[in-house]
């Protein structure tokens, strides 16, 4: 594993699109897993941070938990 992956599932949580990399997904399929519930997420505010520990299993092939689905967010946050 190159040391900006590990660099990243290093930390508690990444961003999407830092998810997206260490994935090899583009932008907009990480979005799509995370809607899906296929990334564990944790919504905060507006953000939408990947936590780690899920992906780095994920990554070591053990079967992961399948987290729920991000509910969607506030009208006023979607427009």
């Amino acid at each position: 594993m190159n040391t900006e992956i590990q660099t990243l599932l290093d930390r508690p949580t990444i961003s999407v699109d830092e998810a997206a990399r260490v994935l090899g997904l583009g932008r907009n399929s990480a979005y799509e897993a995370v809607r899906r519930g296929e990334i564990a997420t944790k919504r905060i505010g507006g953000r939408i941070f990947v936590l780690t520990a899920p992906l780095r299993r994920m990554l070591d092939g053990e079967a992961a938990e399948t987290p729920a689905p991000l509910p969607p967010p506030p009208a006023h946050i979607a427009a």
